[in-house]
């Protein structure tokens, strides 16, 4: 195809004519021969690291991948980008830099990818920002190219009871409040992370990686896979290969990553209830390939679209238990059977998505992980868009495992996570209270941070559900409880939060999708007109740059936005 060959130019700029034997040079040094001048060159892009669990196994993954580029055709070459862990870095300053290593890895992965001329890519991630940085590259540089999540991680045990890293959060609330030992705390602390994987529960890496196969960019039941499976290595081989029969066949990322496509990542996210960053993330990876997702989209599938998986955190079971019972493929079967996704919709394995779900096995029979239709957990999805004059271009709420649909107390507010931490573990927030923590959006975090350790202690102090958090900042996806994040404007360009004082009433109403402050608009005018802009907290270096380029909450948190000239 003419389509296919124009692609094949780009990698033939480095490889033919007398000029172009410095190029040659170089690559024969890294193992090229003569035959592989004449191959589509194919990058595998490889997030290794030993900073986190849910990457350490993926250099063996990334030679995997390799090795089935090379078996049908292709001239691989790996390359690294970063990653960190947001398990590590929760709950101090190192959290700053989590959503900005987003857009990092997909911004380096888009720089090595076009510097050298790559004809195609796969992508290997694990912790939770590789899956959507990854799409995001892949979105913005439009080449053939296939995305393999590196697993799940096993559950680990402790007393009987499988345990994972959400239980070590709020075990550290225990402790605080004197129900645990600090000898029982290192015992859990030993056994929740067992080893390689992301974490387990139907947290933002699993999330996104269900998303990602929901939209046609993985291979079917890759996002289900166990870390340690043998099949994973598989899944990668055959990545190799199919991203060389999606070059032949000139079959592209925005061909595959359609509008009809985002919103059966969406469907998937509201029945397994998965992770509020999936709105940020699906949002960006919509900028990356111009499609046009607003949260309003989320909204409306949100309606028709049951919660059915009583998965963690709110629910029973890790990500390991529904891959035993059919994983992710078989959930997508029941929704497809149920006309709630457009299987029409065309996949790297060259299929439709009905093509490829009517190969997979059904949900086992018996199990107790999916609900049935008829009886799920929620009528509806468990995330929840919420307006109003404290959120006027919305915010975000996870209603899942919630007796309560309604909260309304006293503000207790906060500049800043640690200023909330010390209040929780001193006992100053008290049953019925909504804590507050702002100027911790993408721009006032600077990288709007997840409070994971907040939600943790909260609830490890016997308050989950009693009292509501909302912040302009983000949560993890181990985080639950009555919870409200990505408020938009954030603070730090003077959104309504910001005019928000200690003890004014906040009424937070999922039925209504409300999210309201009990303040006259006169008074709101005069503390708007008294308030003054605060300086970004970085003053040097990445924060200060994203701080600078990024975009809002309601808009991705992307920092390439197109602006006026």
């Amino acid at each position: 195809m003419e389509g296919s060959k124009d692609l094949r130019i780009r990698s033939k700029v480095i490889s033919e004519g007398v000029n172009r034997v410095p190029n040659r040079a170089m690559l024969r040094a890294v193992g090229f021969q003569d035959e592989d001048f004449k191959k589509p060159m194919i990058g595998v892009a490889s997030t290794w690291s030993e900073v986190t669990p849910c990457n350490m196994h993926i250099d063996q993954l990334a030679v995997e991948a390799k090795k089935g580029v090379r078996l049908h055709g292709g001239a691989p070459l790996i390359f690294n980008t970063i990653t960190v862990s947001d398990g590590i870095s929760m709950g101090h300053e190192g959290m700053l830099f989590s959503l900005p290593s987003r857009e990092i890895i997909a911004d380096s992965i888009e720089i090595v990818v076009n510097a050298e001329r790559f004809d195609g890519l796969v992508a290997i991630g694990g912790c939770d920002k590789n899956t959507p940085a990854c799409l995001m590259a892949i979105g913005r540089m439009n080449l053939p190219s296939v995305y393999v999540y590196g697993g799940t991680i096993q559950p680990g045990h402790l007393d009987g009871k499988e345990v994972d890293i959400v239980t070590a959060f709020e075990a550290v609330g225990q402790y605080h409040d004197g129900k645990m030992s600090e000898e029982q705390l290192h015992k859990v602390e030993c056994h929740v992370c067992p080893g390689a994987g992301a974490c387990g529960g139907m947290y933002t890496a699993n999330t996104m990686a269900a998303a990602a196969e929901a939209m046609g960019m993985s291979i079917p039941g890759s996002s289900s896979t166990a870390a340690i499976a043998q099949h994973k290595a598989v899944e990668c081989a055959e990545a190799g290969r199919l991203v060389l029969q999606l070059l032949e066949k000139n079959m592209l990322p925005r061909d595959i990553m359609t509008k009809k496509a985002f919103e059966n990542a969406i469907t998937v996210v509201m029945a397994l209830g998965g992770s509020t960053n999936a709105f940020l993330h699906l949002l960006a990876v919509a900028h990356s390939v111009q499609v046009d997702l607003t949260l309003d989209d989320f909204e409306r599938i949100r309606r028709k679209v049951p919660h059915l998986a009583d998965l963690k955190p709110s629910g029973n079971y890790a990500m390991q238990d529904l891959s035993d019972v059919g994983g992710v493929p078989g959930v997508m079967k029941l929704l497809l059977e149920q006309g709630l996704l457009h299987g029409d919709c065309m996949t790297v394995t060259g299929k439709t998505l009905a093509e490829n779900l009517a190969a997979m096995q059904p949900l086992a029979d018996g199990q107790q992980i999916i609900r049935p239709m008829d009886q799920p957990l929620k009528p509806n999805g468990p995330l929840v868009v919420l307006r109003g004059n404290l959120a006027p271009d919305g915010a975000v709420a996870k209603m899942s495992g919630l007796r309560k649909l309604r909260f309304s107390g006293p503000a207790r507010v906060y500049n800043s996570e640690a200023e909330a931490t010390e209040a929780i573990i001193n006992n100053q927030i008290r049953k019925g209270d909504v804590l507050v923590i702002r100027y911790a959006g993408p721009k006032g975090g600077p990288g709007m941070p997840e409070m994971l350790s907040v939600t943790a202690l909260i609830v490890g102090k016997g308050l989950g559900g009693e009292v509501a958090l909302m912040t302009d900042g983000r949560f993890s996806g181990g985080s639950h409880g009555f919870v409200v994040g990505h408020v938009s404007p954030e603070a730090q360009v003077g959104g309504p939060i910001a005019f928000l004082q200690e003890g004014d009433i906040v009424t937070i109403d999922s039925e209504t999708q409300e999210i309201h402050m009990d303040v006259p608009d006169e008074e709101m005018a005069a503390r708007k007109a008294r308030w003054v802009k605060p300086p970004l907290r970085a003053d040097s270096g990445v924060l200060l740059k994203y701080a600078r380029l990024v975009s809002s909450a309601s808009q991705g948190a992307v920092t390439d936005l197109k602006t006026e000239q």
